[in-house]
């Protein structure tokens, strides 16, 4: 397995609220964190930092080859449950943290199998057999909005509320991630931020991870969600095997 990933300011930021953490865990186990901070001032890229290094930190910890797939799922609510206690912690103790949180998207593959945790609309997509699936669903406000009929995809796409999350890690005392267990025998997994997935289309993505090498993969879809000026920070990480 070979695995990359690349975080941008951006266009429009005058700083960087995501955070990401690629690790090899042997020589078929693989760990990618990606988050996105929100909060004033620096509290935004505190909390992403915190919940990465917590993240990773706490799977470094307790990982085992021998895990069960019920353990690694496990394994990851603890992980992100422990991100969230640290994150809320800071940002109940400092007035200058109040409010602070971030997405959150983990994977973790081992053989086989990738498993994946998120909170939040940071998002993964597998792209394999020359087609691309999102595999996490957005806890959004405009997502529940689409289940429920109440706007089109297209409509979806200008409405103002469009990055309203309904989840994320640190803003309460306990979080809800949601588990994607996949196979993954080949192909490319790729994590990302809004600032990606909300400037290109998923085709648009396919299309990059298609033509490019899977080395390059990051750098050419932040520079893709930047010629169109994007506005927000955009952090990418593929596994590809």
């Amino acid at each position: 397995m070979q695995i990359y990933g690349k975080s941008d300011i951006g266009m429009m930021r005058s700083c960087n609220q995501d955070a990401f953490d690629t690790v090899v865990l042997s020589d078929d186990a693989v760990l990618s964190i990606v988050c996105d901070g929100m909060g004033g001032a620096n509290a935004g890229n505190i909390a992403s930092k915190v919940a990465t290094d917590t993240i990773k930190n706490y799977i470094l910890r307790s990982y085992s080859p021998k895990m069960s797939s019920s353990a690694i799922e496990n394994l990851l609510r603890g992980a992100v449950d422990t991100a969230n206690v640290e994150v809320f912690d800071m940002a109940s103790g400092n007035e200058d943290y109040k409010g602070m949180g971030t997405t959150v998207v983990v994977a973790l593959v081992v053989g086989d199998t990738a498993h994946i945790l998120h909170v939040g609309d940071s998002r993964a997509y597998l792209v394999a057999d020359e087609k691309i699936e999102q595999i996490t669903r957005d806890h959004s406000l405009i997502q529940d909005m689409l289940d429920n009929g109440e706007v089109t995809a297209e409509q979806a796409k200008l409405h103002p509320k469009k990055n309203i999350i309904t989840r994320a890690v640190g803003i309460l005392p306990q979080v809800d991630g949601e588990y994607n267990q996949i196979q993954f025998t080949s192909g490319v997994l790729l994590s990302c931020t809004d600032g990606l997935s909300g400037m290109l289309s998923a085709d648009e993505i396919l299309q990059i991870v298609l033509n490019d090498k899977i080395d390059e993969v990051p750098d050419r879809l932040i520079d893709a969600a930047n010629n169109l000026h994007s506005n927000d920070n955009v952090t990418v990480t593929v596994v590809a095997r």
